[in-house]
């Protein structure tokens, strides 16, 4: 079973988990927005008691290019 770590940062405070649960849809769903004072959002995968891959959760916007 895979787990997921949403990991919160901001430059004042660091680092806080702020989501962890199995439910992948639900993990990457998840903007910094949704968050009080959050810079970026990180994403571990825990699988077999270990971290199998981690990267910086970015949303593409659907918003059309400013010209």
């Amino acid at each position: 079973m895979k787990i997921y770590v949403i990991v919160s940062f901001n430059e004042e405070d660091g680092m806080e988990n702020v989501y962890v649960g199995t439910d992948e849809e639900e993990a990457l769903s998840f903007k910094p927005e949704d968050f009080d004072k959050c810079d970026a959002l990180f994403v571990e995968i825990w699988e077999d008691g270990g971290k199998t891959d981690d990267f910086r959760l970015e949303h593409v916007s659907n918003e059309p290019a400013s010209e």
